[in-house]
Order: structure tokens, then C-alpha cells, then sequence
């Protein structure tokens, strides 16, 4: 076995693969350390490592074959991402802003090329490319900066949305234009209007068919596979979707891009989007990195030292073309004229998706520059890339200075609506508090793997997210960002764990509740990351109701303490003399009151006192029963902490000493 094993040697696509994936991760990570958006870096990284430079990749086959599935996977997101009411409810604005600029780019760029005397084929190639931004860097560079949620930001992602569905038809017409630019070719040739009608006729006809899918085959389908609860199953579905969907068109004459991107909109159109959306990220992440570093790759360093001045004038040239362009259609929208400038900016640099349209036509140069146009456009593109960040800054401070200051007389603040409230899980307990949320004011989003959980929690009027809450894009799509509260009351405690683990990640302030349907470690939950936990196993619903009120903020005055939800996680000032401070632990206050008395009807006692060791509650030595005293001696439990509202201090009756905490 060993002899064979040895014998069978390293397989030859390993070595590339292993390269460009280190050079991506370490270049990367350098990036986003710089801040700068990662793209730049992947792009760097092919540039490096490939065949013109280092030639650490010198066979690109296999490069360039996960490149391709990399392209299909990041269709297939976006038209995941992309439901046909949310393009109907914007439509206005995607297609009057998106559809100017990307006819003014077109036309202007096709006009200018042509002028230098280039043929129009070429030069409505060029137009092509030079009208498409890039999506991921400009909403990376949007949501670094907090802006997606501003003016600029929703007039940005209007026209990007219109681009990356322009793109669909670009890509078929590509081809067409190369076909009639090739040598012999005439007004009859394969390239003639009546190809063309063709071609968009048998899109338009899948077209249809894919909406007929969405709507009548594809819910039912993923609900199906939902239900066997196995995320192995759902991905290897998902993904057989995509990329079938895009093989199918393919044999139809439609193009693989296409196909990819239809059959995300198929998806779409299933209240399991979502969750489908976070399965195949992770899948389309990696594999776009690996089209990005195919691309730098493409790039000879030398051409750009010999023909740096052509590069610079293309960029700059580039830059001018579409920021007046993107201003002129973005104010068509009624958007002042500095907002326009700067998302004119904003969006100067050339997209992802003109690499696809660049390899997808043989026989067309941009700009007409024969075998140094996809040269130029690597450089032009990688340059313009990684200044979007300068350039929407840029941007940003030009509307700052021509926006007019006004003076306002001042207003009374508007009233402060309540949170959100963000239930993952769902079951009896869940479906009370969220019960009890909606009834304050507070809008509920539950999240749940389960077909079942997420019928009844829509049954009940709340809004419904279904996926894995272990995935960022789940937890965002849910409103992480914007929750006030955030509920795990339906899961064991090891799997609340990790949920707090990723919750922290992504929102380190959120004010998060737990309540473990296992046993509870109050430590590992508060060092997690909970703000409150409820002890599932000597609870019920009214403590998670009670624990929900007061994180809402609406606590009573009357109501009892110690909070039972509220961790005690006392610190001793660490220069005390006592030895027995090791015995203090994170614990949960067992009752709101003293256990004994509570239990004997008594509620006479004068101060309150809260074990370090396991949590139990007593009454203090001025009290008539003394039952923290009591307990000292039935456990041997050393240290008490004060349960008054307004005390800090801790006492050990062992040393008869009292324990500052840390300061």
C-alpha cells in the first residue's frame, strides 16, 4: 500500500491550484489590512504569479477552468440576489438611471474610438466595456463607509443593478459583432439581423420558460429538499441548479453567463433564497477569487512600462467618460447635481463582468489597438480598481463643497420607535416572546432552518427569514445590524455557543438573550457573548418574557430583584488578601427574592445576597431568617455578593473580609 501510495506521485494540477490560493490569501490579507478592497489584491496576485512575470503558474489550464466555474457561480448569486418584485419595485429608477448611463457610456466611448478611425464593431466593443462598473468594489467601498443607505449609495446600486442585467444581452450580442467583423463576412452572413433575431428570440423563449419554472417547480422542489434538514443535500441541490441551468441554456445557443443568472432568478423566486444564497457564498467567493487572479495574470508588467503613457491617457479618459456620463443620468433622476457628480465617481472605474465580455469575444480589440486592447484593458482596469476608494472620496467631499448650507429652525426630536427584535429558532417559547415584542411596538424577524418552524412563525404575522443563523448573510438579511434584541431560546447550549460566536463577529454591541433548552454554563455563555441568559431546564416562558421586557428597556419600577437573567460575573480587585477567591463563578441569581422565604411565603426580608459559587439568593444577617448565613454553612460556599441595585461589594464569611471589585 505504501509502495503504491508513493508511487502514484503529486497530481499535476496541484501545484498551481496551491500557489494562486496562497498568493490570494496572502496578498489579500495585506489589502485588507490597507483597507483596500481585496479584489485589487487577487488581481495583484495573478499578476505576480503569472506566466509574464514570476511564472510560478506557467500551465493556466486549470487556472482558467475554475476561473470560468467562478464566473457562473457569481451570475448565479447575483441573480439570487436579484427577485423579480424587488426590480419591479425600483424599476424606475434602474431603468431610467441605469439606462442612460450605460447608452451615454456606450454611445460616447463607440464615437470617440471611432473617431481615431477604428471600425464600429470594435468601437461598440469598447463602448460596451467602458459602460460597466464594478458591483463588488463599489458596494465593498459603500458599505466600508456606512454610505449604502445614503443617496448616492441607492443611485449607485440603481445603475449597478441595470448594468448587471445588461450584461445578460451583451453577452449575446459579443459574439454577433465579432462574427460580423470577421474576415469575408457580409450583411447576410451569420452575423445578419435575422441571426440576431434569432438569438434573442430563443432567449426570450427561455426566458419565459424560467419564469414558469420559478413560479410553478422550483418552490416546491427546494421546500422538499428543505425538509430532509440536510445542508449537504440542499447545497449539492442548489448547485446543481446553477450550473445545470446553465448547461441546459448553453445547449439551447443561449450563453453560459445567462444561463447561470436565470437560474439564480429561478431560486430567487423560493422562500428558501436565502438560505441558498448563504449555502453557495462560500463556494462563490473562492471561485471569483480565483477568476480575479486569472485575470491579473493576464497582465504583462512589461507592456505597462513600455506603453505607460497610453494607459495613463486611457484611464484618465475612462474616468471622464463616466463620471459625466453617470452624472448626467443620475440627475435625470432628480438627484442634485453634486450627488450626481459624485456617484458619477463613484462608478469611473471598468467592471468585473467586461473580463467576460472581453473573453467571450475573439476577433474584437478594445479601442481598436488589435493584440495590445486586452493588454490596456487589464492595466485600465486593475488602475481604476484600485482607486475607486480615492475616487468615491473624491466624490463625497465635491458634494460636501457644493452642497448649499441651510439653516433650519429646530424641531422637536422625533419619537424613538423601538428596536427590532431578532428570534433565532423557533418553538413555544420563542413564538410567546415574539408574541409579546410585536405587542410593544417592536417588528419581530425570525430565522429557522425548518420549513415547518418558518410556516408557523409567518402563520403568526412575523417576518420570516429561512436559513442557516451560523451565516453572515443570513444573520444581515434577518437585520442583525438593526436589532435592538436578539433571541436564541430554542437551541442546546453548545449550538448557542457558536451562534454568540458569530453574532460577535458581525455585531459585537447587540444586546443578546439566550436560553439554552440544555444544561446551562453561565460562563461559557457570558464569555460567548450573551447579555442575558434564562436557565431553560428551571424556567418557563415568563422568565424569557421578563428577561425580553427588561432588555427592551421597559422594566418596572416595582419589578423584583435580582435579575434571574442576568449573569453576576463579579471581579475581585486582585490585590485582595483572600484565598478563596477562586471559588467565585459567572453565576445566574436563582431567584427574584430569597429561595427559602419565597418558598415559605415570606417576603419580609431587608437586604438580598447572592451566592458566588452557585447563585443561590438569601436574605441578609439583618433579616429575620438569615438564610445567606444559612447557606454558608449547609455548602461551605465562601463569598456572597450584594443583590442590592446600588451595591458593588462582596463579602467572604470564611476570612470575614469584604471584596472590592476591580476598578
Amino acid at each position: 500500500m505504501t509502495a503504491v501510495a508513493l508511487s502514484a506521485g503529486t497530481p499535476e494540477f496541484l501545484g498551481p491550484v496551491v500557489v494562486f490560493l496562497f498568493a490570494a490569501a496572502l496578498i489579500g490579507y495585506v489589502f485588507v489590512r490597507a483597507r483596500v478592497v481585496p479584489i485589487v489584491g487577487f488581481l495583484l496576485a495573478g499578476v505576480v504569479i503569472g506566466p509574464n512575470q514570476l511564472g510560478l503558474v506557467a500551465n493556466a489550464e486549470v487556472v482558467q477552468a475554475a476561473a470560468e466555474v467562478g464566473v457562473l457561480l457569481l451570475l448565479f448569486t447575483i441573480g439570487m440576489e436579484f427577485s423579480l418584485e424587488r426590480l419591479l419595485a425600483i424599476r424606475r429608477y434602474v431603468l431610467v438611471g441605469g439606462g442612460l448611463q450605460v447608452l451615454l457610456s456606450v454611445a460616447v466611448t463607440a464615437g470617440l474610438v471611432m473617431g481615431f478611425g477604428t471600425g464600429w464593431q470594435d468601437a461598440l466593443f469598447t463602448g460596451f466595456l467602458v459602460s460597466l462598473s464594478s458591483t463588488a468594489i463599489v458596494m465593498k467601498v459603500l458599505a466600508g463607509a456606512g454610505r449604502t443607505r445614503d443617496t448616492t449609495g441607492q443611485a449607485a446600486l440603481a445603475v449597478l443593478i441595470f448594468q448587471d442585467l445588461i450584461v445578460v444581452l451583451m453577452v449575446l450580442l459579443v459574439p454577433l459583432l465579432a462574427a460580423s467583423a470577421a474576415p469575408g463576412s457580409s450583411a447576410g452572413s451569420a452575423a445578419g439581423p435575422w441571426e440576431l433575431a434569432r438569438v434573442l428570440g430563443t432567449a426570450v423563449a427561455v426566458l419565459a420558460l424560467v419564469l414558469v419554472v420559478a413560479r410553478k417547480v422550483m418552490p416546491p422542489l427546494l421546500e422538499k429538499v428543505a425538509r430532509t434538514c440536510s445542508p449537504e443535500l440542499f447545497l449539492l441541490t442548489v448547485v446543481a441548479i446553477g450550473l445545470g441551468t446553465a448547461y441546459l441554456t448553453s445547449l439551447a445557443g443561449v450563453s453560459l453567463s445567462l444561463g447561470a443568472f436565470l437560474a439564480g432568478l429561478v431560486v430567487s423566486e423560493s422562500p428558501h433564497s436565502s438560505h441558498a444564497l448563504s449555502e453557495v457564498l462560500p463556494l462563490q467567493i473562492v471561485f471569483s477569487a480565483v477568476f480575479f487572479v486569472s485575470i491579473g495574470m493576464l497582465l504583462d508588467v512589461r507592456f505597462v512600462l513600455d506603453h505607460w503613457l497610453l494607459i495613463l491617457g486611457l484611464a484618465v479618459g475612462t474616468v471622464l467618460i463616466k463620471t459625466l456620463t453617470g452624472a448626467v443620468a443620475v440627475a435625470a433622476l432628480r438627484i442634485a447635481v453634486p450627488t450626481a457628480l459624485g456617484t458619477g465617481l463613484l462608478l469611473a472605474q471598468i467592471g468585473e463582468f467586461s473580463f467576460v465580455l472581453q473573453q467571450s469575444a475573439p476577433g474584437l480589440s478594445p479601442a481598436g489597438l488589435g493584440a495590445n486592447g486586452a493588454q490596456a484593458l487589464i492595466a485600465v482596469t486593475v488602475l481604476l480598481m484600485a482607486l475607486t476608494p480615492v475616487l468615491s472620496w473624491l466624490g463625497e467631499r465635491l458634494g460636501r463643497r457644493a452642497r448649499p448650507v441651510r439653516r433650519r429652525t429646530p424641531e422637536a426630536p422625533a419619537p424613538q420607535t423601538p428596536g427590532g427584535v431578532l428570534v433565532i429558532g423557533w418553538g413555544p417559547v420563542a413564538s410567546e416572546v415574539a408574541a409579546l415584542s410585536r405587542d410593544r411596538g417592536c417588528q419581530v424577524t425570525v430565522t429557522t432552518l425548518s420549513p415547518d418552524l418558518a410556516a408557523q412563525a409567518a402563520a403568526d404575522g412575523h417576518r420570516v427569514v429561512r436559513g442557516d443563523a451560523l451565516r453572515q448573510h443570513v444573520l444581515e438579511e434577518a437585520g442583525l445590524h438593526d436589532a435592538g434584541v436578539i433571541l436564541i431560546a430554542e437551541d442546546e447550549a453548545e449550538h448557542t455557543i457558536r451562534l454568540l460566536n458569530v453574532i460577535r463577529r458581525y455585531a459585537p454591541d447587540a444586546a443578546v438573550i439566550v436560553r439554552p433548552t440544555d444544561e446551562v454554563d453561565p460562563a461559557a455563555l457570558v464569555g460567548a457573548g450573551a447579555s442575558r441568559v434564562v436557565d431553560g431546564t428551571r424556567s418557563v416562558g415568563r422568565t424569557v418574557k421578563d428577561a425580553m421586557v427588561r432588555a427592551l428597556g421597559r422594566e418596572p419600577d416595582t419589578a423584583p430583584y435580582p435579575d434571574t437573567s442576568l449573569p453576576v460575573a463579579y471581579e475581585p480587585d486582585p490585590d485582595t488578601a483572600c484565598p478563596h477567591t477562586q471559588s467565585i463563578q459567572v453565576v445566574l441569581p436563582s431567584t427574584p427574592g430569597c429561595a427559602e422565604c419565597l418558598r415559605e411565603g415570606r417576603t419580609d426580608w431587608v437586604h438580598l445576597r447572592t451566592c458566588l459559587t452557585c447563585g443561590h439568593v438569601g436574605c441578609c444577617d439583618s433579616s429575620p431568617r438569615r438564610h445567606a448565613t444559612r447557606h454558608w454553612k449547609d455548602t461551605g460556599h465562601p463569598i456572597i455578593a450584594s443583590a442590592e441595585p446600588d451595591e458593588d461589594w462582596a463579602y467572604c464569611y470564611a476570612d470575614d473580609t469584604t471584596l472590592d471589585p476591580i476598578r
